[in-house]
């Protein structure tokens, strides 16, 4: 049965893949993020057959999201499944020297963006008692690392924000998925370092890295799963990624 699917971030990363592998299954999409233009580029080359419906969105205007869902053109407004997608890291300073705009920028986007989304599209999903939110989490939510800090902060939000969602909807049809990628090769480590291409190209230099295909079909295939399966968390990473011994630092001296 054909699906609507609306995916946040789509114009760039898992959330373009995400729109060509939902199109290739014959579902219909409603597409947003921030550059129209590529919005517009990405809706001319799904297949024909796929409806469409692309605005240009900021996640972190609520009240823009929700006049975005208020004014979702007939045919579009019915969601069954939400892509919660839009997200990015910024920095990698430590917290004793990051830039708390960068901060808000990732709170305002990984977490009041996702949360003002939901909040919008929920109540139809809970009336229509079908759906399924998929949320983008990251590994950084369960495994720190030097610079995560705020970023691996809003993803452990989105960790326990998912599960309190499924809580909340016991007792309905309604589905809810973190999807929690590890390395992934896209345009995230371009914004991390906010266009260096090079700093941002070793990220992955020797490496096998997880690619927004990849990811796109695992959202795929959450979704397309029966309806009495619930994948509640999934983390994944590449086979050349993995958890690091512990740190152990031996030159504080008497400072401890």
């Amino acid at each position: 049965m054909k699906k609507c699917i609306l995916i946040t971030g789509a114009s760039s990363g898992f959330g373009k893949a995400c729109a060509h592998r939902f199109a290739a299954a014959g579902d219909d999409l409603v597409l947003c993020a921030r550059r129209l233009q590529r919005l517009e580029e990405l809706a001319a080359s799904l297949p024909a057959g796929c409806g469409v419906h692309v605005q240009q969105l900021d996640v972190t205007e609520r009240k823009g999201v929700e006049r975005f869902v208020e004014q979702l053109p007939e045919g579009f407004r019915d969601i069954d499944v939400l892509v919660n997608n839009a997200g990015l890291a910024l920095g990698m300073e430590p917290a004793y020297e990051a830039d708390t705009d960068d901060w808000e920028t990732m709170v305002d986007t990984n977490i009041k963006g996702l949360m003002y989304m939901t909040r919008q599209i929920l109540p139809g999903m809970v009336k229509r008692r079908r759906g399924h939110i998929v949320n983008i989490g990251s590994v950084a939510a369960s495994w720190p690392y030097p610079g995560g800090n705020a970023y691996g902060g809003s993803k452990a939000f989105v960790k326990q924000f998912s599960r309190g969602l499924l809580a909340d909807l016991v007792g309905t049809p309604l589905r809810v998925t973190n999807i929690e990628p590890g390395l992934a090769e896209t345009e995230f480590s371009l914004v991390r370092m906010k266009g260096d291409a090079q700093q941002a190209g070793d990220v992955y230099t020797g490496t096998h890295p997880l690619s927004a295909e990849d990811i796109a079909e695992v959202v795929y295939w959450v979704t397309s799963l029966p309806a009495h399966v619930n994948v509640n968390n999934l983390e994944l990473m590449p086979v050349c990624q993995s958890w690091g011994p512990f740190v152990v630092n031996r030159n504080l001296g008497d400072e401890v």
